[in-house]
C-alpha cells in the first residue's frame, strides 16, 4: 500500500473513531460548586439572617440543555444539616438524589456532597429549594433552566435574551421562629411581603432598573412561585405576555394580560418590548388573601425616557377567574418536546385507568397541636430516609406500606394521626389520583419525580361521571396543579418512574406539618432498565448507618 493511500485509510478510521465516540459517548456533564452559608441581609428592610449559596440570594443559576449530567457539589456551611430538592426534575431511575427527608440524609453541617441526576428527556423552567427544616423560609432557592438540544426545533424564535423572575412571598421573621411557632402548635401569620428576585419594590421610581431591555426586542421571562403561602399575579404595565411553556410543555400561544401563578408553578413567557421607550413596572400581588401585598420591579427600555407610571395595574379579584384562565392553557401538539418526537403522540386519553386514588386535603389536630393531613394521616419524616429503609430490606422498622387508603375515610378535622405514610404502588400501572380540598383557601399539590396530565378542575365535589368533563386531548402535562376552595383536582399519569417519589402541598407550612407523603414504586425485575443501586459513597443515616451494605437489588444494564 502506497504511503498516500496508507495516510488516506488512517484518516478516515481516525474520522470514523471520532464520529463513534460522539454518537456513543455520554451526555455532557455540568459542574457546580455551592458554598451554603448565612448572611445578614434586609429583602423587606428589616435585617435578617439569609442562606446564601456562593453569596448570592436568590442563588445561583442552573442552566442546562436535555440528557445533561447535572453535578452540584455543595459545602454546608451553616449550623444545621440541610438537603436541597430539584423541583420539577424527574430523577429518572433515581430518587436517591431527590434532596428529601424521605430518600436522602441531610448535609450535616462542616461537610460536602455532591448531588448527581441527569434532566433525562426534560425541558423547561423549574427550581431548586432547601428541604429540611424550614430553611427556604430564610432563602437558598434558585432558578433550574433546561434547554432544548439544537436538533429539537422550539415553536418560536429565539428571544433576545431571557429571565429568571423568582416570585414569592417572604417572613421577616426567621426560619427559626417560624419553625418554633409551627412546633408549638401555631399557625403562620400572613407574610410581610412579595419578593422579585431577592428584592422588594415600592412601585415608587426608587428602585435601580431590575431589566435593561432593548425597544422592539422579544424577550423570555421565566416565573416560578418559590413563596410559601399565597397564589401570586404576575403583570407588566402595558404589555401584553405571550404564553409559551409551563413546566416543560410547550403551550399552544395564548396572550395574557396577567397570570396566575401558584405556589411552586412556573410559567415562561415572551414579551415584545413594543412601547414607547421608558421605565415600566412589573407587578405581582398575593391573590386570595384578606389584604393584598405588592412588589414591583423595573424594566426600562435601553435609551428611552421617563419613570413608570405609578399607577399599577391591578390583579383580577375570584377564584373564578382563575380557574378560567386554567382552562385557556393547552398543550401545544405540534411541537417537538425534549425527544425527536412529537410532542403529542403519547394519546394518554385513550389509557384505561387501573387504579384511583382520591386524596382529601384537611387541617385537624394531634395531642393538642395543629397539623395537616391527607386523608386523615398526617406524615413524619424518621430519622432513617424511607428509600434507605427499602433498599436495606428493613421497612417494616421505619414505616408501613399503604396506610393511607385510595378513599379518604370521614373526615374528622378534630383528629389527625401522625406517622410515615408511604402508599404501595404498582410499577407502570396508569392511575388517576383526586385531589380533594375540603377547605377555604387555595391549595398546590406537587408529585415529584413525574410529569402528569392536568385533565380537569372544577367546584364541587369528585365523582366518577365528573371524567366527562376531563381534557383528554392537550392537557398540560406539568408537575403541579392547584385545587380551588371546596373543589377538586384530577391528574393522570404512567408510573414508570421506579424509586421513593414525594406527593405534597407546597405551602411550606402545611408540607412541613405533613399535609405530604410518599409514593413506593418498585420494579419487579429489579433491573437497571429501570432503578439504579444504591450510588457509591452515598450518605448513610438512622438504622442503616452502622448495618453492612446490601448486595445491589438491581442487576442488567
Amino acid at each position: 500500500m502506497s504511503r498516500v493511500k496508507f495516510e488516506l485509510v488512517l484518516g478516515l478510521l481516525l474520522i470514523s473513531c471520532l464520529f463513534l465516540r460522539r454518537v456513543h459517548g455520554e451526555d455532557p456533564y455540568l459542574f457546580y460548586t455551592w458554598n451554603v452559608a448565612y448572611a445578614n441581609l434586609s429583602p423587606l428592610g428589616v435585617p435578617q439572617q439569609v442562606i446564601t449559596i456562593n453569596g448570592e440570594f436568590p442563588g445561583p443559576m442552573i442552566n442546562g440543555t436535555s440528557n445533561n449530567n447535572v453535578w452540584v457539589n455543595v459545602f454546608n456551611n451553616i449550623d444545621e444539616p440541610i438537603s436541597f430538592h430539584w423541583h420539577g426534575i424527574q430523577q429518572r431511575k433515581n430518587s436517591w438524589q431527590e434532596g428529601l427527608p424521605g430518600t436522602t440524609c441531610p448535609i450535616p453541617p462542616g461537610t460536602n456532597y455532591t448531588y448527581k441526576f441527569q434532566v433525562k428527556d426534560q425541558i423547561g423552567s423549574y427550581f431548586y429549594y432547601p428541604s429540611t427544616a424550614l430553611h427556604k423560609a430564610a432563602g437558598g432557592y434558585g432558578s433550574i433552566r433546561i434547554h432544548s438540544r439544537d436538533l429539537i426545533p422550539i415553536p418560536f424564535d429565539p428571544p433576545e435574551a431571557e429571565f429568571a423572575v423568582m416570585i414569592g412571598d417572604w417572613y421577616s421573621k426567621s426560619h427559626v421562629e417560624l419553625k418554633k411557632q409551627l412546633d408549638g402548635g401555631r399557625t403562620l401569620a400572613k407574610p410581610d411581603g412579595v419578593l422579585i428576585n431577592g428584592k422588594a419594590g415600592k412601585g415608587d421610581n426608587k428602585d435601580e432598573p431590575m431589566f435593561n431591555l432593548q425597544p422592539g426586542k422579544i424577550y423570555r421571562f421565566r416565573f416560578c412561585n418559590v413563596g410559601f403561602k399565597y397564589s401570586l399575579n404576575v403583570r407588566i404595565q402595558n404589555h401584553k405576555m405571550k404564553l409559551v411553556e409551563v413546566e416543560g410543555s410547550h403551550t399552544v400561544q395564548n396572550m395574557y394580560d396577567s397570570l396566575d401563578v401558584h405556589v411552586g408553578q412556573c410559567y415562561s413567557v415572551l414579551v415584545t418590548m413594543d412601547q414607547e421607550p421608558k421605565d415600566y413596572f412589573m407587578v405581582v400581588s398575593t391573590r386570595f388573601s384578606k389584604s393584598v401585598l405588592t412588589s414591583t420591579a423595573t424594566i426600562r427600555y435601553v435609551g428611552g425616557n421617563g419613570p413608570a407610571s405609578t399607577d399599577l395595574p391591578q390583579a383580577p379579584t375570584g377564584w373564578a377567574w382563575s380557574l378560567n384562565q386554567f382552562r385557556s392553557f393547552r398543550w401545544n401538539l405540534t411541537a417537538s418536546a425534549a425527544r425527536p418526537n412529537p410532542q403529542g403522540s403519547y394519546h394518554y386519553g385513550g389509557i384505561n385507568i387501573t387504579r384511583t386514588i382520591k386524596l382529601a386535603s384537611t387541617a385537624g389536630k394531634a395531642d393538642g397541636k395543629l397539623r395537616y393531613a391527607f386523608n386523615g394521616l398526617s406524615h413524619t419524616d424518621p430519622e432513617t430516609p424511607l428509600k434507605l429503609a427499602e433498599y436495606f430490606d428493613v421497612p417494616d422498622k421505619v414505616f408501613q406500606y399503604d396506610n393511607i387508603k385510595d378513599d379518604p375515610p370521614a373526615v374528622d378535622d378534630e383528629n389527625v394521626k401522625i406517622e410515615p405514610v408511604v402508599l404501595n404502588s404498582t410499577f407502570r400501572n396508569f392511575v388517576e389520583i383526586i385531589f380533594e380540598n375540603h377547605e377555604k383557601s387555595t391549595q398546590t399539590f406537587h408529585l415529584s419525580g413525574y410529569s402528569f396530565f392536568a385533565v380537569g378542575i372544577e367546584a364541587g365535589k369528585w365523582s366518577p361521571d365528573k371524567r366527562k368533563n376531563y381534557n383528554l386531548l392537550d392537557a398540560l402535562s406539568r408537575t403541579t396543579i392547584q385545587v380551588y376552595p371546596k373543589g377538586w383536582a384530577a391528574i393522570m399519569l404512567t408510573l414508570d418512574n421506579a424509586g421513593m417519589w414525594n406527593v405534597r402541598n407546597m405551602a411550606l407550612e402545611r408540607s412541613y406539618l405533613g399535609q405530604q407523603f410518599y409514593i413506593s414504586v418498585l420494579s419487579p425485575e429489579r433491573s437497571l432498565r429501570d432503578e439504579y443501586n444504591l450510588p457509591e459513597n452515598f450518605p448513610l443515616c438512622g438504622i442503616v448507618k452502622t448495618m453492612p451494605l446490601p448486595p445491589p437489588r438491581y442487576s442488567g444494564t
